[in-house]
């Protein structure tokens, strides 16, 4: 089995810098090659230190599919795309709360798929879906104005990250499934929409982090 485990440096979320050589790489890829089968992908996942995992055998589920993949996912398409409408948006808001573009931009797509004017079955509103019972605690006058909305549910993201201490896993099920829900379990509850969630954003998350 391959592994590889990346280290975050500094207080950040998602500033990752990697500690394997570009010749290991080279050396990884030609073995990856030489012993996957053709269809085989490499799975990742973050751990609650903020580090990263990559191998080709999952050992549990909290690995999922990774964009580094070295054969294009057939069952990729233009439902997977991720827009860029609004990259100067995210970016301004990401900066401003001491977040990872990356990791902002995923939320919106696990949320929304970037439509500025969703509405969920629970009422939430907007690119980052945020709840009408929040919408006076974040000054959203408008929710369905892509930099209220951004900058909104930005600010609460970097809530719930400083909340579980930077255990990403915590803040994103937070953030689908209610900080109350995740405190009761003292981890992510066990609802698989809210497990699917979590994934899902960590997905987009390393496929918009390595521009695939």
């Amino acid at each position: 089995m391959l592994s590889i485990k990346r280290k975050r440096t500094g207080n950040l979320p998602g500033v990752f810098p990697l500690i394997v050589t570009g010749m290991a790489i080279l050396v990884m890829m030609t073995a990856m090659r030489a012993t996957c089968r053709a269809e085989a992908e490499i799975y990742f996942f973050i751990d609650q230190n903020g580090h990263y995992h990559y191998s080709n055998v999952p050992t549990t589920d909290r690995y999922v599919p990774s964009k580094l993949n070295f054969i294009k996912d057939p069952r990729s398409s233009s439902a997977g795309a991720i827009s860029s409408q609004y990259d100067a948006i995210i970016r301004e808001a990401a900066t401003t709360h001491g977040l990872d573009f990356s990791l902002v931009k995923a939320v919106i797509k696990a949320e929304s798929n970037f439509n500025p004017n969703a509405v969920s079955h629970a009422g939430a509103h907007g690119l980052m879906q945020i709840m009408p019972a929040n919408f006076e605690s974040f000054e959203l006058a408008d929710p369905f104005d892509p930099k209220q909305n951004i900058r909104a549910g930005t600010r609460y993201l970097k809530y719930l990250i400083n909340r579980y201490d930077h255990d990403l896993h915590l803040a994103l099920a937070a953030y689908n499934a209610g900080p109350g829900i995740v405190d009761h379990y003292r981890d992510i509850p066990p609802f698989r929409e809210t497990r699917g969630y979590v994934q899902r954003v960590l997905a987009y998350y390393d496929q918009i982090k390595h521009g695939r």
